[in-house]
């Protein structure tokens, strides 16, 4: 959970941007900005390029004041390699723009970049993140940069020069697959790339520019040679190290984050401050530096879809405010896992913890700001499940009835007997995230198969103190047929068999006694050493099949 004591960076970053677009022109509409390339599955550690600066918009717009928050899809960048899974046979369009290169086989969208652009929409529509979308081929191709253009190129001594106090030495096999490498010959830097006429890959050269009439030269690997005047011309663009500075100006970006690998010396984002300020003449824009987002539990789903998981697939088993709350607690500059396997269950219990405690008014100043940002944007709280049972019971108990709603229901009465549940309506969408969480996240030999007869053969070998266990046990279940007189009877059996009262606190020696004993019961009823919380399990079994299976019907 996140630190009262730990500064509240949201808040911080909205002081910081606030004040920049005040010392820029008072009143002005604040801009923050988002750029992703829809190069392959658009994943949870993209989707910290979207989230740090939404939490910041959304904060400035809780104070009242307008704010724009855009999303620049570099879809015009180069296909640059085909992503694990996928068929290898795309290859051939390796260099050519994202938005020219077909969709997978079997999309309904055109083009490789709608294809991932699509299910990434979704999510941020269920995530209440709002966007201005950019494209950045429609950009170019349209005109919209050509005067910046023709500046970088006219400029483009200057812009070589910044370069230059950070260049390296490339290989030449290394040049072509940069897009940082100079658009020209080793004598001369040109900050431009076309795509060629013929082919549309950028493996191009551009062999000569002239400033006055902005003719300009270039060869393709593939043979074509062509001569275009960029005045006119729209059919290539900047390199990265220059476009992003440029469009930092052309939009008046007061706020972008980058990642770690942007903000070494030398990086696109340290470069860039220098060229936007001494070709571009505009201010670079508030520039945190956030970490990488690990995944733990993803073995399964990522060797049958070669890549990483997209904010698409955390959906399908965690609720929007939970996925919100887990970029919103961790300060950029710091890694964290989500996780995929066991410990989500966890993850929701912190949730919930933190939910009871800002409804009790027990939640510091931060925990409460960091709550309501996940809760919902500033337009408003997201939809909520209105009987939100922890994870782990819906977890256990979907794993138990195989989906089975009527014995689910059935269960779930029995969980909430204080206030039973009427449909299983108030218990979605969480139960639903349950379900799929452990029908593709759950190993078969991990899920709980209940046992369709007693095994007589462990039942016969039974000495008579683990006999003894099972009555009490069995005999116990009609008094204690709740989540916490099972709880109690469970815990209770060993001490009652070591002479102690039921509410004794445990001692080191009644501690081995009570595992040996559940290991007993998850014996008898799935046929593991482990499984379900105990009392979980014993009301999803019902509890004439568990004197059954015990041997004591």
């Amino acid at each position: 959970m996140a630190q009262s004591t730990e500064a509240d960076w949201v808040a911080r970053f909205a002081d910081d941007v606030i004040t920049e677009a005040g010392r820029r022109a008072a009143g002005a509409k604040i801009i923050v900005a988002s750029g992703i390339s829809p190069s392959g599955p658009i994943h949870l550690g993209n989707l910290r390029e979207i989230m740090v600066p939404h939490l910041v918009a959304d904060e400035i717009r809780r104070r009242g004041l307008e704010c724009e928050h855009i999303l620049s899809w570099d879809d015009f960048d180069r296909y640059r390699k085909v992503p694990a899974g996928y068929d290898p046979s795309f290859a051939q369009h390796i260099g050519k723009p994202l938005t020219s290169v077909p969709a997978p086989e079997g999309s309904e969208h055109a083009t490789w970049s709608d294809h991932f652009k699509a299910p990434f929409r979704v999510a941020l529509a269920q995530l209440g993140v709002e966007v201005t979308e950019i494209s950045q081929t429609h950009e170019y191709t349209s005109g919209a940069y050509r005067d910046q253009i023709l500046l970088a190129m006219r400029e483009r001594a200057r812009i070589d020069g910044v370069l230059g106090r950070y260049r390296t030495r490339k290989k030449t096999a290394e040049v072509q697959d940069d897009e940082d490498a100079d658009a020209g010959t080793a004598a001369a830097y040109y900050p431009y790339k076309p795509y060629c006429g013929v082919c549309e890959r950028d493996l191009t050269t551009v062999t000569a520019y002239d400033d006055e009439t902005t003719e300009l030269a270039y060869t393709c690997v593939c043979g074509h040679q062509d001569t275009v005047r960029l005045n006119a011309y729209d059919h290539g663009k900047l390199v990265w190290k220059v476009d992003w500075p440029m469009r930092w100006a052309f939009k008046g970006v007061m706020f972008e984050p980058s990642g770690v690998d942007h903000q070494s010396p030398g990086s696109s984002f340290m470069v860039g401050q220098q060229l936007v300020r001494e070709i571009f003449g505009a201010e670079p824009p508030v520039g945190p530096m956030y970490a990488f987002v690990g995944i733990s539990g993803m073995a399964k789903m990522s060797s049958s879809k070669g890549g990483v998981p997209t904010a698409e697939d955390a959906l399908r088993i965690m609720e929007p405010q939970l996925l919100r709350w887990l970029y919103a607690r961790r300060q950029p500059k710091q890694a964290f896992n989500i996780s995929f396997d066991q410990e989500i269950q966890r993850t929701y219990d912190e949730w919930d913890a933190l939910e009871r405690r800002v409804a009790a008014g027990e939640a510091g100043a931060v925990d409460t700001a960091v709550h309501a940002r996940a809760a919902g944007p500033a337009a408003g709280p997201l939809p909520t499940t209105p009987r939100p049972l922890p994870f782990r019971t819906l977890a256990s108990v979907v794993d138990i009835t195989t989906g089975d709603e009527e014995q689910t229901l059935r269960i779930l009465r029995d969980f909430t007997t204080d206030s039973p549940v009427a449909s299983l309506d108030e218990t979605r969408p969480r139960l639903d995230k349950a379900e799929a969480w452990v029908t593709t996240h759950v190993e078969e030999d991990q899920r709980t198969r209940v046992r369709t007869a007693p095994d007589t053969e462990a039942l016969d070998a039974l000495d008579a103190t683990d006999r003894a266990a099972l009555k009490l046990l069995a005999d116990g279940l009609a008094g204690n047929w709740s989540l916490d007189g099972l709880t109690s009877l469970v815990y209770a059996v060993p001490k009652i068999q070591a002479g102690l009262e039921p509410d004794a606190k445990p001692t080191p020696e009644l501690k081995v006694a009570q595992r040996s004993f559940f290991a007993l019961l998850y014996q008898l009823l799935v046929g593991r050493d482990t499984g379900p919380r105990l009392p979980t399990l014993l009301l999803a079994v019902g509890a004439q099949r568990v004197r059954e299976l015990l041997g004591e019907a």
